[in-house]
């Protein structure tokens, strides 16, 4: 018996997987969108998802990781997840992804713009394949605010002061939006602090930012030279979209199944 090939287009609650759920919505009707939830998100993301699963007019299946997030650091003794050490991004979304796609064969449908030069998340399961529909079609940065726009659901609000999607404390947080952190959300703020430790014997610190913590970061002063450092923001009739610091913590970029 031939088994069907399934259609799965994976949210992180961004803007080009946002706007990919919506180019494909007509093209590929039984299209199945998927959202793994760490459990850390942004209220904003999951206020953003509910709009657009309406949009859509069919659910978005909301992929929740057996153990979650705490569960996680305890096993991997206390140490937080850094560009060096993705543990959170294999854990959390990955294998929880494998999972409900299993064994049946699969076109993953990734939302990496034309006008780009980077891969995104492609599973080695053979029975996986990838799909980049925006490369294909040409569709630009322009065009993924159009295409928001002109469904009405335009950007996620957290692109107020944040340049991507990911959990509250992701440590790819510049500087600035660590600050908008603190402003928009200081209770998520203050559960980030409680992750961040030091070994009593060794004198090492556990903090999500090298070389300074949040207690340090949210210190007047320190709020003021950030304020300093920010660069203009650039408002359009959308919303207000973040422009990032000039300085990328470890020069890396952050894990695109969770941003994109």
């Amino acid at each position: 018996m031939t088994v069907k090939t399934r259609h799965i287009l994976g949210l992180s609650g961004g803007k080009d997987s946002s706007a990919l759920a919506v180019y494909m919505k007509d093209r590929v009707p039984e299209m199945e969108y998927v959202f793994t939830d760490t459990g850390k998100e942004l209220p904003e993301t999951y206020e953003f998802l509910d709009k657009l699963e309406a949009f859509l007019g069919k659910p978005i299946a909301r992929l929740n990781p057996e153990r979650g997030f705490d569960h996680w650091l305890k096993i991997y003794g206390g140490y937080l997840p850094s560009s060096r050490m993705r543990w959170c991004t294999r854990q959390l979304k990955l294998k929880p992804f494998e999972k409900y796609v299993g064994d049946d064969p699969v076109i993953s449908y990734v939302g990496i713009r034309a006008d780009e030069d980077r891969e995104g998340y492609i599973s080695t399961k053979p029975n996986i394949t990838a799909r980049f529909p925006f490369k294909e079609a040409g569709v630009t940065h322009a065009d993924v605010l159009r295409i928001l726009e002109e469904a009405g659901l335009g950007l996620p609000a957290y692109y107020q002061w944040r340049s991507r999607s990911g959990c509250y404390f992701c440590f790819f947080q510049q500087t600035g939006e660590w600050a908008g952190l603190l402003e928009k959300h200081p209770d998520l703020f203050e559960s980030a602090k409680t992750y961040e430790k030091v070994d009593s014997i060794t004198g090492e610190r556990f903090t999500w930012r090298n070389g300074e913590s949040l207690e340090e970061l949210q210190q007047a002063e320190r709020l003021y030279q950030i304020g300093q450092k920010q660069p203009n923001k650039v408002t359009d009739n959308r919303l207000t979209a973040v422009l990032r610091e000039d300085e990328e913590q470890d020069g890396d970029t952050a894990c695109l199944i969770c941003s994109l």
